[in-house]
């Protein structure tokens, strides 16, 4: 039997955005967390490189934002980029105090004391970082202060269902419960969305997977607008072996002098860009992708082979490591590495608090299209933004949240019409179809009759997958399939808009940017209950 829930705050989603808002949120307000899988099934926790902040006297917060701003293409809103770069060193301070083991400096060069990396598209070093493993320390570290918060409490196994809303308003969600496999119902005074990405919709990428857009689809299905999810990131290194699934190879390789080479050695970047591989990622991407097809080869190679054993080991132990594991010793010979897909740059329209459309609903993290990334984000800006949004978001809330308001009931989950499914078999063969097309034809190069086509799959895929949803009782493939369709569908309807090529989108029917398409690209449902696409300003 299902159960019904009250908190102030539900968030939904254990990742760094998700655990980073509940944190800031006062002691006075309940909060439950949602979490939908364990942790290492989540983006954040396998975050590689680090986190950007401005740091040292030869940088600025100027030169952070200019950097941001040229890897976005001119699509970033320029007052969010200063916002999210001015509370850079308040975002590490905080962290440092909450005892993240950050990288130190042993050589005492930086007057931070933090040892810094440089990333593709940074002119300084200023990516703070825990080794090769920034994202699984940061995990530890807000775990540890949420387990240590009374007013604080976690949801394991929950996958939400649906937002509920009343009179234009937020006011709660259905979750299914793994555990039991029942629906329980939640009410809450304000729900924030954390949920991540969407790149599991692709058959190759990085992340885990739990990436699979259900914040975006339930804020989408509740009314909300998305924006820029033409802008796809997919990142250049992925570790190239049959059975290394999706291991991510840092950015921060090339930014400690990693070359990209060509089967027989020859090095390929400069050709592409004068920045060669500390390009932005979706340059190194398209030069990957086009030296691959060019020559019909399975994978390029990264080399950091020329620095020694002993500073390979130390600066990227777990990518040493897990390369072991496949027999590549990274100190003596190159990496094997294709690009995948690996972040959702756009997503729910949101203002500078984490506000969407929907009063009560906020959205932090990759699930919000904030404008700090545009059409292509700067690498470590991604947890950044987690927890420079999370802050904001919760500033908000709790100016606006009165501690234990009494909320009216909910109606509960409607099971009285469906069945239990005997023909699984086609989850999976969906699952498997929309994650093909959309990796062919909605890939790092584009043209209007892949799009087209991939459409035309979308629409039948999603009228199979509704009629289904309608008649079987759910479970966490079939949400899961149910959230992607849409994302997919979104995805393709903003690409299909932009007839141009700027940052992540690229097409062969529009090669070159066009100032026309100078603006943000916003999907809203119109007054015939149609996806509208438009070029506007948020």
């Amino acid at each position: 039997m299902s159960h019904q829930f009250s908190y102030d705050v539900v968030v939904i989603g254990c990742g760094a955005a998700g655990l980073s808002t509940a944190l800031h949120l006062p002691r006075n307000l309940s909060v439950a967390v949602l979490a939908k899988t364990p942790d290492e099934q989540h983006s954040s926790y396998w975050a590689q490189g680090g986190i950007s902040a401005v740091l040292e006297p030869d940088d600025s917060i100027e030169q952070h934002v200019g950097d941001t701003l040229v890897a976005g293409a001119g699509l970033c809103d320029p007052a969010v980029v200063e916002f999210t770069a001015a509370a850079g060193r308040d975002c590490i301070e905080w962290l440092a105090d909450l005892g993240m083991p950050f990288s130190r400096d042993r050589q005492e060069i930086s007057s931070s004391g933090f040892h810094l990396t440089r990333e593709g598209g940074h002119s300084r070093r200023r990516v703070v970082h825990a080794a090769d493993a920034t994202g699984k320390a940061l995990q530890q570290t807000l775990e540890a202060h949420v387990v240590e918060r009374d007013n604080i409490q976690m949801f394991h196994q929950h996958v939400a269902i649906d937002l509920i809303r009343r009179d234009g308003r937020c006011v709660g969600l259905y979750a299914f419960n793994r555990e039991n496999h029942r629906v329980d119902v939640f009410r809450a005074q304000k729900v924030v969305l954390a949920t991540g990405g969407a790149s599991k919709v692709y058959l190759y990428t990085s992340n885990p997977d739990g990436s699979t857009g259900d914040g975006i689809a339930m804020a989408w299905r509740a009314g909300c607008r998305v924006g820029n999810m033409e802008f796809i990131q997919f990142h250049p290194t992925c570790l190239y072996h049959p059975e290394a699934k999706s291991f991510l190879i840092t950015e921060a390789i090339r930014g400690e002098g990693g070359k990209l080479l060509l089967p027989d050695g020859e090095r390929f970047m400069p050709r592409f860009d004068e920045r060669a591989e500390l390009a932005p990622r979706d340059i190194v991407a398209r030069a990957i992708d086009h030296e691959m097809k060019r020559l019909g080869i399975d994978c390029v190679y990264l080399d950091i082979s020329h620095k020694s054993s002993a500073f390979i080991k130390a600066h990227f132990p777990t990518i040493y490591r897990r390369c072991k594991d496949f027999d590549i010793d990274i100190s003596r010979q190159p990496i094997p590495v294709v690009p995948a897909a690996h972040y959702t740059c756009g997503g729910v329209l949101v203002d500078i608090d984490g506000c969407t459309d929907i009063a009560n609903l906020y959205a932090v993290g990759e699930v919000a299209c904030t404008g700090l990334h545009g059409a292509n984000r700067m690498a470590s800006n991604s947890l950044l933004e987690c927890l420079v949004f999370a802050r904001a978001a919760a500033t908000r809330i709790a100016s606006e949240t009165t501690p234990g308001v009494p909320l009216p009931m909910l109606d509960r989950w409607d099971e009285s019409k469906v069945t239990d499914s005997d023909e699984d078999i086609v989850v999976a063969h969906n699952w498997d179809e929309l994650r093909r097309f959309m990796w062919d034809y909605v890939g790092i190069v584009r043209t209007n009759k892949r799009l087209e086509r991939a459409l035309h799959r979308c629409e039948l895929l999603k009228r199979e997958i509704n009629e289904y949803y309608g008649n079987y009782r759910v479970s966490p493939d079939l949400l899961e399939l149910r959230n992607l369709v849409v994302v997919a569908e979104l995805i393709i309807r903003s690409a299909l808009a932009r007839k141009e090529s700027r940052g992540l989108h690229y097409t062969l029917d529009y090669p070159q940017p066009d100032e026309t398409y100078l603006q943000p690209t916003i999907l809203e449902i119109d007054a015939k209950n149609r996806v509208a696409a438009r070029l506007m300003s948020v």
